[in-house]
């Protein structure tokens, strides 16, 4: 039986270096982007994982895995800028970027873990395309929710569904890895 913590800590710290990586070349720019625009740009990364998917080639040489690894660390600035706000400049440090990173993605990790216990890792039977249509239909949620406000009756939040947009992303980046379908 494979080990879920071990390749979770595997993918995640795939997406960490690349976050790291474009933090050294761009610094935190992103600081300056509202949640509703980090919901979009996560739709967008979703979306053409869906069009990947559906016609099987690609005229960009990037495939599936690096849309994943976008939507896991565009997930984490959400739950950053929702829990900051956003800013008018980058006001935040590289490594003040790289510890709130490594705060929400623990964070975000151990509530897989939480349910991955209680669903008893059901997500390695679904297909990849299954995360991907689960991350629009959460992407849908989500603007749902900002259209008011952020508000909801009874239903989890922004943060709850960027974290598992996240997760399911990372399920997605598991499979790819270490080639299960």
């Amino acid at each position: 039986m494979p080990n879920t913590k071990e390749q979770f800590e595997r993918v995640i710290s795939l997406c960490r270096e690349l976050f790291e990586k474009k933090l050294e070349d761009y610094g935190p720019s992103w600081r300056i982007m509202r949640p509703q625009s980090v919901t979009d740009q996560i739709f967008i990364k979703a979306n053409r994982i869906r069009s990947l998917e559906i016609k099987g080639t690609s005229m960009v040489d990037e495939g599936i895995r690096p849309e994943f690894i976008a939507i896991v660390n565009y997930g984490v600035i959400g739950l950053i800028q929702l829990a900051l706000g956003f800013a008018d400049t980058t006001d935040i440090t590289i490594k003040e970027a790289l510890d709130l990173y490594d705060k929400y993605i623990t964070k975000t990790k151990e509530l897989m873990y939480a349910k991955n216990h209680d669903y008893d890792e059901a997500w390695r039977g679904m297909r990849i395309s299954s995360y991907t249509d689960l991350i629009l239909m959460k992407i849908y949620r989500t603007k749902q929710i900002e259209s008011h406000g952020g508000k909801t009756l009874v239903s989890e939040g922004v943060d709850a569904n960027y974290m598992d947009m996240i997760n399911y992303a990372l399920f997605g980046l598991i499979k790819l890895e270490f080639g299960e379908e």
